[in-house]
């Protein structure tokens, strides 16, 4: 049980994090000083708010499903809105992430790498549809971004007949690269940069630390596999590209 010294404490410590963040943003001048902060509210708001709910339903399969299908819309809404919004990039955003987070499951449980318990169902999954999220938007962003600085180079190759999905070939096999670098760098460095926190939330559970280690490798490849699939779907359903896009704000 939460006391108050710790709340107090917390509170402390996160609004502080919260204050240099503004500091560092407004001494350098950077547009949006408080996005990150109120990104921290908010997340704070959420976490409380689902720790309360997940503690009586996450050993009910039906409440499990209810809670990730929420978690799926939330995140593809989000990852849309960053390439621009609209209802078809909504589609495609949704059906690249389905099929990232579906196949990754499907492989994790039927194999019986993870048990295919509701708890586990919740942990795994949350984490690859975030992770989904982060690469649709990353190769989406990349995709629109590179094809707007290139965008003489693709009229180029329009001009001598190339098709809309020929013409920038080269700029969707970089975005769907660039859109996994983070989580190739994560997984690379595991262990000797970083501690996951599926990996340290483990061992506080009182998992021993092979045990908890053997969960956050499954977690790792997942988040790869998910990502290699959510990207290469992003950029494929954006690559036909006929005129210049604007690039994402």
């Amino acid at each position: 049980m939460l006391s108050s010294a710790d709340l107090l404490s917390t509170l402390l410590g996160v609004g502080l994090l919260a204050a240099l963040t503004v500091g560092v943003l407004w001494s350098v001048g950077a547009p949006h000083q408080f996005a990150p902060s109120l990104a921290i509210l908010r997340g704070a708001a959420q976490l409380a708010l689902i720790s309360v709910v997940l503690g009586g339903v996450i050993a009910n399969p039906v409440w499990v499903g209810v809670a990730l299908c929420v978690m799926f819309s939330v995140a593809t809404i989000t990852s849309a809105r960053r390439l621009g919004g609209g209802v078809r990039r909504v589609l495609i955003v949704g059906a690249a992430m389905a099929s990232g987070v579906g196949a990754t499951l499907a492989v994790v449980f039927i194999s019986g790498a993870i048990e295919a318990t509701p708890r586990y169902a919740l942990a795994i999954g949350g984490i690859v549809i975030g992770n989904a999220m982060t690469t649709a938007t990353l190769a989406g962003r990349r995709f629109f971004e590179s094809v707007d600085e290139h965008w003489d180079e693709v009229e180029g190759w329009l001009a001598l007949g190339a098709t809309p999905r020929q013409s920038t070939l080269d700029r969707a096999r970089h975005a769907v690269y660039s859109a996994l670098i983070p989580s190739t760098d994560q997984t690379k460095t595991t262990g000797l940069v970083t501690l996951p926190g599926a990996f340290v939330g483990a061992i506080f559970g009182g998992v021993s630390p092979v045990e908890a280690g053997r969960f956050q490798i499954v977690v790792l490849a997942s988040i790869m596999a998910a990502g290699s699939i959510t990207a290469a779907f992003v950029v494929h359903c954006f690559a036909p590209v006929s005129v210049r896009p604007d690039a994402p704000s």
